[in-house]
């Protein structure tokens, strides 16, 4: 089942556990309370019909008009070519996983090996950005599935992680948005999904701690017994 939506345009009332007190939760608060999401990332209708090189230009302008409201020297060389250098990162790099069209396709293979346990691949390096700051989330991934038939080239599981990292986003959506696709491209029910990430709006500013972790995990199909669960877990943990 979808979970449910939440508008990002309206306040949020919230009730308080064993409390039975109704707070109301307004839309700058969404981000820190991590409701007002889904699983899909929100975008608007006909957001891809502009061209990249249309984007980078309106994009350009925006931050230029940012860093003159900051008061910085666009005439200083170090600077002049800053907006358009930062509209060409969002659009050609660190959100070019928003645009359906840099999705990665998956090469599958027969499981000629008739191979029932899991395959995981763990440690893989992503970087993404916050949706409610815009400012970096990296970490590692770790991917593991049991085939039911088809296997997939190791390489397209980081590619699918990439793409779904290269968007504004939070962690708990891009944990989901991995699992579903591995489970729609190699048609299984069997996929876990963990992810040990460092928030830079957490580290970086507000709370400014610089040592704590956020974790996050899907397990579905096999993965939900506690023994197949136990070894997943004790794998990617390994050092080995």
């Amino acid at each position: 089942m979808k979970p449910k939506e939440i508008s990002l345009s309206t306040p949020l009332k919230e009730e308080m556990p064993n409390e039975g007190k109704v707070v109301t939760i307004e839309p700058e608060s969404y981000g820190d309370a991590h409701v007002g999401t889904s699983f899909e990332t929100p975008v608007v209708k006909g957001a891809f019909k502009m061209s990249d090189k249309k984007k980078i230009e309106k994009i350009s302008g925006h931050f230029k008009s940012i860093m003159e409201t900051l008061g910085l020297d666009l005439s200083d060389d170090s600077l002049a070519g800053t907006p358009n250098r930062v509209a060409k990162m969002y659009v050609q790099e660190i959100f070019s996983g928003l645009n359906p069209k840099n999705k990665p396709k998956a090469t599958l293979f027969e499981n000629k090996y008739g191979y029932r346990e899991m395959v995981v691949e763990k440690n893989i390096t992503f970087y993404s950005n916050c949706e409610h700051h815009f400012v970096p989330i990296y970490g590692k991934a770790h991917v593991a599935y049991i085939s039911t038939g088809k296997v997939i080239g190791l390489s397209k599981i980081n590619r699918i992680v990439q793409y779904f990292a290269k968007r504004p986003q939070v962690q708990e959506r891009l944990t989901i948005q991995i699992a579903e696709e591995m489970k729609r491209v190699l048609k299984t029910p069997h996929v876990a999904v963990v992810i040990d990430a460092n928030h830079l709006c957490v580290s970086s500013r507000g709370v400014n701690d610089t040592n704590s972790e956020t974790g996050t995990a899907i397990f579905d199909g096999k993965f939900k017994d506690e023994i197949t669960k136990t070894e997943f877990l004790n794998f990617i943990n390994s050092n080995n």
